[in-house]
């Protein structure tokens, strides 16, 4: 189910990549023509890193499928990304060693961004013409893009960027062409999309950048609103793309989990197919060596003769196919008594440790006179010093009349009306494990022939046993060996699979750190700002916070364990706000689309208590309910979201209160059928548009909440789904108060060490704007370097932040030295890997205190304060 959820949050990523672009570009526009430098320079680095990212997963899928097509395409995106590469090396201000590259920005800063505008539709419409032609290789499509690479840079060398407004008020004519060819691209991939799955995924990523495309031809400079929407357009085209082929591998994955699952239950019948027709070939040969005997002896031997032979291959026949001991010594003594026959059989097994017998089958006529002479199953019998002592030594014993023997055991049998006795040894590789026990009424009834016949009986039965409790020890064997081959191999999927995700999180975490800092840091220090870029700001720290607590659940889902609950105060009637807002394109916008109408009506209780939960889980379990009450309302209606406070029953044993959320709808509804199974993990009525997975994620959310879940419908009448949250307890008078302000650390010298510059800025900026002074070094060698310099020169750092994973030299590395100079200077680790280093209390050494990215300002500040302290007064 893990593998599964990640599937359907990857499709709800892909949502909320969208719904993203648009409140990003909303806002933008809103705010005004403004210019945004920062904001290009990460912007366009995000894009060329997406850029690259898709290229290596394309180029990857392209080799282990063999399809020239994803080849073709990585070929593609490997070029845009080496203009896109361009475009960021000339808009950052380098200096030092690097300071040439600004030399080159007069010309390669116009000649980067439109060709990389052209180039990926053009590659894509290449990858897909060259492919069903099945004409060429990568070699000559990868020389071609080469080509049309530089075509496009020398072209738009020559051609001025920007023209005061013309024809529809367009202010860059020269990028006049790439709607048209991303709409092309768009319409094409599309037609295509049953033919392979890939071009689904790419004609809504060309959609996208389409938007974006439109919006770059009425920009006025590299970084006012119009290029910024058009830069959000890029790479919320890419993210769609890049999660949706994440998607893609997630579907295969499962895929190949079910095809392996079958291939193992198609051995597991061909492995009993195997061992049937081995017990049937076992048996012709038994009967063929039966035969043979026949034809040899036909002469010699008696009619009564032949049919004890008959017995004897019938009984053998007859066990061979059984493998259960208790099923062969059944059909044994039933065959004794009914053929040839006998008035008492029984099989016996011996205990070589206590020197006994213990009756292990007693026949079924032989029942009543079993308990006559205390021998029911299961009972234990001496061995005495003839004829058992005998038998169980390996000798065949033949007693005419047991009335004459002075023993204890035949003494028994005579007492119930028995007087011959045969005892035949169940003996494998000269070990006596059993008795065989034949006995009539009357005297000297048992022919040399019988006996004979019970001799080899004995040996056939002893064989089969063996042969049984060898299948038996084999089959468990087998089963054991299977069993750990299974928990081994799927072991290594979980370490590999988690290794990737943890991979994939690390990255997103450093992507997703400037964007989180610049956020917090426009809400905290940006006083001006209006009501609806702060509305659209925090809409955007929530939404950043969401995935990163949805890349820590990516990152956890291969552990062995359930990850613990962080349960905090969640203002439920807030909550809902929110959800209404992240959700308004798919109840509002989109059905306004296809013609229809969805209004929205909620009622919020006042004064709802908090409950305790995780806030992120709870508002995307209330998006799913949301997502499923639009999908039942394909003609419109009403989507209802409400809130009420139930008190307990009252008295001395009353209830908890409890606060429930219901989210209805006036549309189709379920059967009966649909309702009770609608919360089974698979079970969807959407057919190729659903997961199943929907409303089981709800349910979960509930279970790990201590909520319960009702579900209300009718075919017709619509469907309300009732979630109910336990109020916690709170002691008398002790009203809910906001959390108090943290102290701010004093103005401080801090070092930072990140490899990756976007986040390393970012940091800078942030901590530089509440007062600190700030040195960076751009890797773990940098950054050893840069803290002995300043300690030669006699100067301090109040901490040193250093990132985990950096090349050559990583965050251990870099603590280890640290603190090999200054025993006493604080080190803070800051990684994308730290939720994960706390649980599992891996801290590594000489690291004091270890905090999570994406980094939050608070979090921030309170571990500056308790490793320097506090801000004077």
């Amino acid at each position: 189910m893990g593998s599964a959820t990640r599937i359907v949050n990857s499709s709800f990523s892909v949502v909320g990549v969208l719904i993203a672009f648009g409140a990003g570009s909303a806002a933008l526009l809103a705010a005004g023509r403004q210019d945004y430098p920062e904001l290009h320079t990460i912007l366009d680095t995000s894009i060329a890193l997406v850029t690259g990212l898709l290229a290596l997963l394309f180029w990857e899928m392209g080799a282990g499928i063999q399809q020239p097509l994803s080849k073709r395409l990585a070929i593609a995106f490997g070029a845009t990304f080496v203009l896109e590469f361009l475009h960021v090396l000339v808009i950052v201000e380098w200096s030092g060693s690097l300071a040439f590259v600004m030399q080159l920005r007069e010309f390669l800063r116009p000649a980067t961004w439109p060709p990389a505008a052209h180039i990926l539709a053009i590659g894509i419409l290449a990858a897909i013409w060259s492919s069903r032609r099945q004409g060429g290789g990568t070699a000559p499509f990868a020389l071609f893009m080469a080509v049309v690479a530089v075509l496009l840079v020398v072209i738009f060398q020559h051609l001025p960027p920007y023209r005061p407004p013309g024809l529809f008020e367009i202010t860059r004519p020269v990028l006049i062409l790439a709607p048209p060819l991303w709409a092309i691209t768009c319409v094409l991939c599309w037609r295509l999309r049953t033919e392979d799955r890939i071009f689904g995924p790419l004609a809504l990523m060309g959609a996208v950048v389409l938007l974006g495309h439109v919006s770059m031809l009425y920009s006025q400079a590299p970084h006012d609103t119009e290029a910024m929407v058009a830069h959000l357009g890029k790479i919320g085209g890419r993210l769609v793309l890049l999660l949706s082929v994440m998607q893609m591998a997630s579907s295969d994955m499962l895929e190949r989990l079910r095809a392996e699952a079958q291939l193992a239950h198609l051995n597991e019948e061909l492995e009993v197919r195997v061992e049937e027709r081995t017990a049937q070939l076992a048996a012709s040969n038994h009967a063929l060596e039966s035969e043979i005997l026949v034809r040899l002896h036909a002469e010699q031997k008696a009619q009564a003769q032949l049919a004890r032979l008959s017995l004897l291959h019938q009984i053998t026949r007859a066990i061979g196919e059984r493998q259960d001991l208790n099923s062969i010594f059944q059909v044994v003594v039933r065959s004794l008594e009914d053929q040839l026959p006998v008035d008492f059989a029984a099989l016996c097994f011996h205990d070589t440790v206590d020197h006994v017998l213990t009756v292990e089958c007693v026949g079924l006529k032989s029942g009543a006179l079993a308990l006559e002479l205390a021998m029911p199953e299961r009972s234990r019998i001496a061995i005495d010093e003839n004829g058992l002592s005998r038998c169980v030594l390996g000798q065949l014993v033949y007693e005419p009349e047991i009335a004459q023997s002075p023993f204890p055991f035949p003494m028994r049998l005579a007492r119930g009306g028995l007087h011959a006795m045969v005892l035949a040894p169940l003996q494998v590789e000269s070990r006596v494990f059993g008795v065989l026990v034949a006995v009539r009424k009357e005297k000297e009834s048992f022919s040399s022939g019988e006996c004979e016949f019970l001799r080899q009986l004995s040996e056939h039965v002893a064989l089969a046993a063996h042969q049984a409790q060898l299948h038996g020890a084999l089959q468990q064997a087998y089963e054991d060996l299977r069993q750990t081959q299974q928990a081994v191999m799927q072991q290594e999927r979980l370490r590999a699979l988690g290794q990737m995700a943890s991979g994939i999180a690390h990255d997103i975490n450093n992507a997703l750190s400037p964007v989180s800092l610049y956020t917090q840091s426009l809400l905290e220090v940006e006083p001006n700002l209006s009501p609806r870029t702060r509305e659209y700001l925090e809409t955007i720290q929530r939404a950043v916070e969401d995935v990163a607590h949805t890349v820590t659940r990516m990152r956890e889902f291969y552990r062995q364990r359930e990850p613990q609950l962080t349960l905090m105060p969640v203002r439920l009637n807030e909550l809902v706000q929110q959800v209404i807002d992240l959700t308004r394109a798919r109840w509002s916008d989109m059905p306004q689309l296809r013609g229809t109408v969805i209004s929205l009506r909620s009622e919020l209780a006042e004064r709802l208590p908090p409950v305790s939960g995780v806030e992120s889980e709870i508002r995307e379990a209330l998006i799913n309910l949301i997502f499923n009450a639009v999908d039942a309302l394909p003609a419109g209606g009403t989507l209802t979201l409400r809130t009420r406070l139930l008190r307990g029953a009252g008295g001395n044993g009353r209830d908890q209160d409890q606060v429930r959320v219901e989210v209805g709808d006036d549309g189709v509804g379920m059967s009966e059928e649909t309702r009770r199974r609608c919360l089974e993990p698979f079970f969807t009525t959407k057919g190729e548009r659903g997961t199943g997975l929907g409303l089981a994620m709800v349910y979960g959310v509930a279970r790990r909440h201590n909520a319960d879940i009702d579900i209300d419908s009718a075919v017709g009448r619509g469907t309300v789904v009732v979630l109910s949250f336990p109020v916690p307890e709170a002691p008398s008078g002790a009203p809910l108060r906001e959390a108090p302000e943290p102290a701010r650390p004093a103005r401080l010298r801090l070092l930072l060490v990140d490899d990756d510059p976007m986040l390393l800025r970012s940091l800078c900026n942030t901590l530089e704007a509440e007062g600190h002074v700030i040195v960076t070094a751009n890797d773990g060698a940098a950054g050893i370097a840069a803290f002995c310099a300043a300690a030669e020169r006699g100067e301090t750092f109040a901490a040193v932040i250093t990132d985990l994973g950096m090349p050559n030299v990583d965050g251990r590395k870099v603590a280890s030295a640290i603190k090999g100079v200054s025993s006493t200077t604080p080190v803070i680790m800051l990684t994308g890997w730290g939720k994960r280093l706390t649980s599992e209390d891996d801290i590594p050494p000489h690291v004091d205190y270890v905090l999570s990215k994406p980094p939050k300002l608070r979090e921030l500040r309170e571990t500056l304060v308790r490793c320097c302290g506090p801000a004077s007064a």
